[in-house]
């Protein structure tokens, strides 16, 4: 029997990549899953399916700070032993895609994008006044790192892209071609509902690329109410900027969430996203989305049918596609239809399937047990 192996960065909190993961796991059964840290408290739910770890998940305190561990990630990941696994699946936007593989083996990363904080430094830490103080000491760490991550960014047989943009990342800075297969969602989690309410939904961690700041500002302008679901380390100093009408509800269940989402005006997203589900999430609850048009969401939107994109990444850009949304009479069952009949996890699958077919081979498929029991290919 052909034994699989599915790798993930690490599983210490919530977001696309984990999402796209637990898909990944849903779809392998049998599959026997890894990762660098493990926190189950903070992260998807894995149904009670065994999380191999590294020497990492020993260390005290590496589940908060798992980000001051950055030096030692790839070491992590090199000293797991894959030698039994014929096929080794990574879903990786930093240091996954360097397990090493045994000669014949074959491996496929999902990549969400190259390593950001290496290749875009400025841009992540940019309100980071712990890196503008020690960054003489940080900055050839990060170089040493930035080596080590184009070295193991070869590792990988087959590289499969979440979005054009990032296939296009992946080539300038790994010079490694990548197929493009755009994440699903579980569409059937999400409700859908005609009847808006008063209040626009950001869902967002609060890391500075997001630009939550540039909402904030937007909506003290106009005045009106919007819900910011989410936590990280720039709440606090968003917060402090944000009048009474802008509420942080912090991390939310997932049933509320979805409520929130098929309920609102419109889903804001202001970050240049690599890919981003929340766009789709919002049109698969038949909300429109109002985002900034650069990067995944031109491969996912389409201005005026299912949301409103803007530029600059500005607030004053934002406040004109706010003013336009409200004046736009949407579709919002077509916005539903535009997610479920492109994005769902049938499409999603019925293209790993062709893919792994052409690249590992007809036996490899059929080894694998990818056949229409778990729906691939169905509409």
């Amino acid at each position: 029997m052909m034994k699989v192996a599915l790798v993930h960065d690490y599983l210490t909190q919530k977001g696309g990549a984990e999402r796209v993961f637990r898909l990944l796991c849903r779809h392998f059964p049998d599959a026997d899953i890894y990762t660098s840290l493990y926190y189950p408290e903070n992260t998807i739910n894995l149904e009670h399916r065994r999380v191999n770890t590294t020497f990492l998940q020993k260390i005290p305190g590496s589940h908060h700070y798992f980000r001051l561990f950055a030096p030692l990630y790839y070491p992590a990941f090199r000293s797991l032993n894959f030698q039994e696994y014929d096929l080794i699946i990574s879903s990786s936007s930093s240091f996954a895609k360097g397990v090493r593989k045994r000669p014949g083996a074959m491996h496929i990363c999902f990549c969400h994008n190259v390593t950001r904080f290496l290749w875009d430094t400025d841009t992540y830490l940019e309100e980071n006044t712990s890196y503008k103080k020690f960054s003489p000491l940080i900055n050839p760490v990060l170089e040493y790192l930035r080596e080590a991550d184009l070295t193991y960014a070869q590792e990988p047989d087959l590289y499969i892209a979440n979005s054009s943009t990032v296939a296009k990342r992946i080539e300038k800075t790994y010079k490694r071609k990548a197929l493009v297969i755009n994440y699903p969602i579980e569409t059937n989690k999400f409700m859908f509902s005609a009847q808006k309410e008063d209040f626009y939904v950001m869902s967002s961690r609060f890391i500075s690329y997001k630009r939550i700041d540039l909402a904030v500002e937007a909506f003290n302008w106009l005045g009106w109410p919007l819900v910011i679901i989410g936590d990280g380390p720039e709440r606090k100093q968003i917060e402090s900027r944000a009048l009474e009408n802008v509420k942080f509800l912090g991390y939310v269940d997932d049933q509320w969430r979805t409520h929130l989402m098929a309920k609102a005006q419109a889903v804001i997203v202001t970050a240049l996203e690599d890919y981003g589900l929340v766009p789709i999430e919002a049109n698969a609850s038949g909300t429109p989305v109002i985002a900034y048009g650069a990067g995944g969401v031109l491969d996912t939107q389409i201005s005026g049918k299912t949301g409103i994109l803007f530029k600059p990444q500005s607030p004053e850009a934002l406040h004109t596609a706010l003013i336009e949304a409200k004046a736009t009479d949407w579709d919002y069952h077509q916005i539903r239809h535009h997610a479920v009949s492109n994005f769902s996890e049938s499409i999603f699958f019925q293209q790993v399937r062709q893919i792994i077919q052409e690249f590992c081979g007809k036996s490899v498929v059929k080894a694998l047990n990818l056949k229409s029991d778990l729906a691939l290919g169905a509409n």
